[in-house]
């Protein structure tokens, strides 16, 4: 009998997540005994000496892995006990990877979104980006973006310091290219830049709304939400409507889950077979014509 793996995912507001979904339904694909669960944190476990102890008890019950997502990104860093050099250079985490009681920090939200770019918006003009949200999501797709050739990236975030010291982890080639702005700056921005992507939780279920007033979007502009629940988020419907080539959460949240499936089990992830599984589970929700992913 094949071996048995259990992963999980900490974070807040995970209930809608189809990361659960997604590992299980490819681990019977392949045979394994495979069970993946959501630990929903309270605001009492985001403390770092809160979460070194949850981390502890998941090696403890023997688990082979963990994805974190908001808000904790960042805050996981430091605790795991090694980084992959990926991880280690953008300073947030999203998958842990437990092996013989060590655990390592990887970054598979910068693999997912470039590979979701590369898939759902071939040709896509990278000239000037505007990137809304410098956490730990904003921070791998900056990375993403830099390693897809993008040229200058204006970062966005109401805390300036941390836009700033996102922009700071791409090194001196691309933050001299750069900039980082509040919010107020957005109608300036956009009204010349090429592409847009949202790496806050505005728009999910538990953040409704959307960091962007819909009166900035241009048919010149293409954009790009890292939010895939629900997969019509405001700024996806607001985008589409007024001519926009849109990428939606789904295609970095597919990549993401593979990336993260093949770290903990050592398997290839069947990709294809995947992202027909991510389009059942969304079956229900409102398509867009002409949606790009």
């Amino acid at each position: 009998m094949s071996r048995s793996y259990l992963a999980g995912l900490f974070g807040q507001g995970i209930g809608p997540s189809l990361s659960p979904e997604l590992h299980e339904r490819e681990g019977l694909r392949q045979d394994l005994r495979y069970v993946y669960r959501s630990i929903e944190l309270d605001d009492a476990q985001l403390a770092p000496e809160r979460l070194r102890g949850l981390l502890a008890h998941a090696v403890e019950l023997g688990f082979d892995g963990l994805n974190v997502t908001h808000p904790v990104k960042h805050v996981m860093t430091p605790l795991v006990d090694e980084l992959s050099p990926g991880a280690a250079a953008i300073g947030a985490i999203n998958t842990v990877v437990i092996r013989d009681g060590t655990t390592t920090g990887h970054n598979t939200d910068v693999t997912g979104f470039a590979a979701a770019v590369r898939q759902g918006l071939p040709g896509a003009d990278l000239d000037d980006i505007v990137l809304v949200g410098a956490g730990g999501a904003g921070t791998a797709v900056a990375h993403a973006l830099a390693d897809l050739g993008a040229g200058a990236l204006h970062v966005v975030d109401t805390d300036r310091g941390r836009a700033e010291r996102l922009l700071a982890t791409l090194g001196p080639g691309h933050a001299g290219r750069g900039s980082t702005d509040t919010p107020d700056r957005l109608p300036a921005l956009l009204s010349r830049a090429s592409g847009l992507v949202n790496a806050t939780p505005m728009g999910m279920a538990a953040h409704p709304g959307a960091p962007v007033e819909a009166a900035l979007l241009h048919d010149r502009l293409w954009v790009a939400d890292i939010v895939y629940r629900p997969l019509v988020t405001a700024l996806v419907r607001s985008a589409t409507e007024r001519g926009c080539r849109v990428l939606t959460g789904a295609g970095m949240a597919v990549n993401q889950a593979a990336d993260s499936f093949e770290l903990f089990t050592g398997r290839p992830a069947s990709r294809a077979a995947m992202v027909t599984d991510f389009d059942e589970l969304v079956a229900g929700e409102l398509e867009l014509p002409g949606r790009s992913a």
